[in-house]
């Protein structure tokens, strides 16, 4: 069977069109945990995995979390009024810019900008409950 020029150019344009998709669909793309838990040595310079705070607040449970709220950390004014639970898009958006994120917070990171780092980081922090 033979293809017509107008359907393979509709099948290429729809193939293009999946893979946009596909690329721009952010922490929910294949996520790697094990790449994620790597990725993560950056945060870790102030961020525990357990129950205590650093330089920065434990991540243990971050992932819906309320923004500003683990025990015994002081947040600036910005994190403790942004009042949002963490889920995948702000984290993904936090991780992006944290300024551009939530405005006036005093974390001094300028940002993941690999979108497959962000989201392997993320599937890493859903593991910590």
């Amino acid at each position: 069977m033979k293809t017509s020029p107008t359907i393979f150019r509709r099948l290429t344009i729809l193939a293009g069109a999946a893979h946009a998709a596909a690329a721009i669909a952010g922490p929910a793309a294949a996520q790697d945990v094990a790449a994620g838990n790597t990725a993560f040595a950056q945060c870790a310079a102030c961020h525990s995995v357990d129950d205590t705070n650093g330089v920065g607040p434990s991540l243990k449970g971050v992932v819906g979390r309320q923004a500003g709220t683990f025990p015994g950390f002081r947040f600036s004014r910005a994190m403790k009024g942004f009042n949002k639970p963490w889920d995948e898009k702000i984290l993904d958006a936090y991780l992006t810019n944290p300024q551009a994120a939530v405005p006036g917070n005093i974390m001094p990171f300028s940002g993941v900008t690999d979108a497959k780092e962000r989201a392997d980081i993320i599937a890493y922090l859903k593991t910590l409950k």
